[in-house]
């Protein structure tokens, strides 16, 4: 008989090892989660870059622009090689038509499609002012490729010219411009190329507007 207390009964007895038991648990838990998490960057590491998937490599860009131009695939390709020279992948591009003109100063308007991987064509239209140094007019089609798009919102925007950015290559004139992240490279054919050169800046919007500015 124990004096001065009660007898512990046998239920308590078991209620305190499984208390202990669990500490015993919890005091594990940290390193089983740790090396838990551990493994995680390494996954992650594994996994292929979807990014990547959604871009261009430069075949399918040259079928494009050729098939688009009514070009032979060599003369795109020359095009096409020095642009992701410099730039890499786009992920998406613009085909459209666009008409300009000028007299010392001119202007260009432009519309076309937006095409992505996995999204549906969207219709986009372009604007700007530009510097020319003849007299005239002209229609040409125009091939942009577009770099760090994202979201198709972050098209729409003012694109100054990159200075120092026009280049001709196998019939093609090429010229750079950017804005807020987004590099725009439009290509284009024959006297189509004459005022971008010295394009100011480009807009591009989702609906049509004939303000020059």
């Amino acid at each position: 008989m124990i004096r001065g207390g009660m007898r512990p009964k046998k239920g308590n007895q078991m209620d305190r090892k499984k208390f202990i038991s669990g500490l015993v648990a919890l005091g594990a838990m940290p390193a089983a989660t740790g090396s838990l998490l551990n493994a995680l960057p390494a996954f992650a590491a594994d996994k292929p870059d979807e990014q990547k998937d959604l871009r261009y490599t430069a075949n399918e860009i040259t079928d494009a622009g050729a098939n688009f131009f009514g070009i032979t695939t060599e003369a795109m390709a020359k095009g096409v090689q020095h642009v992701f020279a410099d730039l890499g992948e786009p992920d998406a591009y613009i085909k459209g038509d666009e008409g300009s003109g000028a007299f010392v100063v001119g202007l260009r308007y432009g519309s076309g499609w937006l095409v992505r991987k996995t999204r549906e064509p969207k219709q986009v239209y372009w604007k700007g002012p530009s510097v020319g140094f003849d007299v005239g007019a002209n229609a040409s089609k125009c091939f942009t490729l577009v770099y760090n798009l994202r979201e198709d919102k972050r098209l729409f925007q003012r694109y100054p010219g990159v200075e120092g950015s026009f280049y001709f290559v196998a019939g093609l004139g090429i010229n750079y411009q950017r804005s807020g992240g987004v590099t725009l490279a439009p290509m284009r054919t024959g006297v189509g190329f004459r005022a971008g050169v010295n394009a100011q800046y480009q807009v591009y919007s989702d609906r049509r507007d004939w303000f020059p500015l």
